[in-house]
Parts: structure tokens; C-alpha cells; sequence
């Protein structure tokens, strides 16, 4: 297998995948909650802004397309959907909550 990319180019693929009802990447808007590499492949859990997002299929296959440019391709990721802890607009990036206009404390 060929190296694998670290955490943090994951992450910076995986800001290559935007929300397109929000307008923003899913890394700034705190969907990604864990990424972990290891020799057996690569792990990512996220969630959703709502289990209802009519968007969500779209946005993994964008992920999941974003993956396969920098993995191995010998490497399958795995994208798992997890809804514990529910997303909540405070764990958008600061910069993200600015550009979109919300508050500290998630108030729009």
C-alpha cells in the first residue's frame, strides 16, 4: 500500500466538500467529527445539519470523490454517518459562524 495521506490532508480534501444549502465546506461547519488514518484505511465519522438533509447523499459522494484523489488507490475509505452528538451551529469553524452570519452562541 502507498503512504497514506495524514489527518490534516484529509481534512484539507474534505474542505473541498461544501454544503450546498449552506454554502459552506463541511469541515468549517463541524460535521467532520473524527478522521483517523491507520494501515488499515481510512475512517471518517460525520454527521449532517439534520437527520431530514435532502443534501446528504450529495455531500458523500462528494466526499468520498475528494477521498479518492489523495488515497492510495489501493485505500477505501469508510464515511460513517453518526448522529451522537447532534450538530449544532456551534461547532462551526469561528470563521465559517462569521461568514454566514451567525452569533457565538448560534443565534442567527
Amino acid at each position: 500500500m502507498s503512504a497514506l495521506p495524514d489527518t490534516e490532508q484529509i481534512r484539507d480534501a474534505l474542505r473541498k466538500v461544501a454544503d450546498p444549502e449552506v454554502g459552506a465546506n463541511i469541515v468549517d461547519l463541524g460535521l467532520v467529527y473524527r478522521i483517523e488514518a491507520s494501515a488499515q484505511g481510512v475512517l471518517i465519522e460525520m454527521t449532517m445539519t439534520s437527520p431530514a438533509c435532502p443534501m446528504g447523499d450529495l455531500i458523500l459522494d462528494d466526499a468520498y470523490a475528494e477521498l479518492e484523489r489523495i488515497l492510495p488507490v489501493d485505500c477505501q475509505p469508510e464515511i460513517r454517518v453518526v448522529w451522537e452528538p447532534p450538530w449544532h451551529p456551534s461547532m462551526m469553524s469561528e470563521k465559517c459562524r462569521l461568514r454566514l452570519g451567525w452569533q457565538e452562541d448560534g443565534a442567527a
